[in-house]
């Protein structure tokens, strides 16, 4: 018998959105570990708003929400307020019911901005971390450090000298400009838009883009990102960042770190060294003067492993460029950055550690 095709809507509903969801859904075991972090930094929170006045958003709500943009590649806040509204699983993460009024898209953009201007972020990130230690899934002694320029969102258009006054465009959105014979750089020139970011490439015969540097330290037991550091991209932002992420690793005995040529010289291997850190880093011979690490590193098989391990880090970068949307940022300044790479690095850390979960069969 043929089905009615009726299209009248129910008064009522008595379904929640946690029936909605399924049991085995991947979201459950994430949102398990989120709001074990989120009661972790319930004290952090209370110092961030005023005990009187009207209530905001809740931080939890934001974070989760936030987290929900970076799993599903959500381009913006406008496009993921839209999914809160009609999405139930969006809103079963987040804590909405299904009757519940979703925020405007500026007002949730408004309420964020208080969490990032807190190191909320970092925090959250090491508590993404201290989860994964008490499971045993990070390693305290081999680590891999990396750095990826990071497209800011500013246009070629933008970058402009520094001194020189302008005339009125003739297009106030897309103004005529003529870059032919003009030698810009850095020194001279710098964008209206985005004033901390800098003219960088990846490579010869690349072309230069406004960017950030977004540099990552990673262990080589499953890969994890044990801390992350956005620096202008300065030329040396890969080996300033890899150094202050290895200087604050707890504990006092000795480390080994994995790096590409980038990371083959004499300053950085010293430096390496007074923090009782083995660098394992790839020997670059064509460097003037030689690689600065010589056969009483290389001879030993920890080096080979190092070398072999350190290319995981590039799928960190793959699932934080591709799907978590961090090949073009779209927040202005080294600090929003920084901020919004870290939380994108915790999701990258939360969907791994789901992964080991469900790899391991339960006893």
């Amino acid at each position: 018998m043929r089905g009615a095709d009726q299209q009248q809507n129910h008064i009522f509903s008595y379904l929640s959105p946690e029936a909605r969801v399924r049991k085995d859904h991947p979201l459950r075991v994430i949102r398990t570990m989120v709001d074990e972090i989120l009661t972790q930094l319930s004290r952090r929170f209370d110092t961030m708003y005023a005990r009187v006045g009207r209530p905001s958003i809740a931080p939890e709500k934001l974070l989760r929400a936030q987290m929900l943009q970076m799993l599903y590649s959500i381009r913006s806040e406008r496009l993921l307020m839209e999914e809160l509204d009609y999405n139930l699983l969006f809103r079963w993460f987040v804590g909405l019911n299904a009757d519940d009024e979703v925020w405007d898209a500026t007002v949730f953009t408004k309420n964020r901005d208080r969490l990032l201007e807190a190191d909320v972020a970092k925090e959250f990130l090491a508590h993404v971390v201290e989860q994964a230690r008490a499971r045993g899934l990070t390693s305290d002694e081999h680590f891999t450090v990396d750095g990826t320029l990071l497209e800011a969102w500013a246009g070629a258009k933008s970058f402009q000298p520094r001194d020189k006054k302008q005339p009125p465009p003739d297009d106030p959105g897309n103004p005529t400009v003529n870059f032919h014979g003009e030698r810009r750089s850095n020194e001279t020139h710098e964008s209206k838009t985005d004033t901390e970011s800098l003219l960088a490439r990846k490579g010869e015969g690349k072309e230069s883009k406004l960017s950030y540097n977004g540099n990552l330290l990673v262990e080589n037991r499953n890969g994890l990102i044990v801390d992350a550091e956005v620096f202008q991209a300065n030329g040396t932002a890969e080996r300033d960042a890899a150094l202050i992420m290895l200087e604050k690793l707890p504990g006092t005995k000795p480390v080994t770190v994995g790096g590409d040529k980038g990371f083959d010289t004499r300053d950085f291997v010293k430096e390496c060294r007074n923090l009782r850190v083995t660098p394992h880093v790839a020997q670059n011979h064509a460097r003037r003067g030689g690689s600065a690490i010589d056969g009483r590193t290389t001879r030993h098989t920890g080096y080979a492993v190092s070398q072999r391990k350190r290319k995981r880090i590039e799928e960190c970068f793959g699932w934080l460029k591709t799907i978590a949307l961090m090949r073009k940022v779209r927040h202005r300044g080294v600090c929003k950055v920084d901020w919004i790479f870290t939380f994108a690095c915790a999701a990258y850390n939360l969907v791994r550690l789901r992964n080991l979960a469900a790899a391991v069969p339960a006893v």
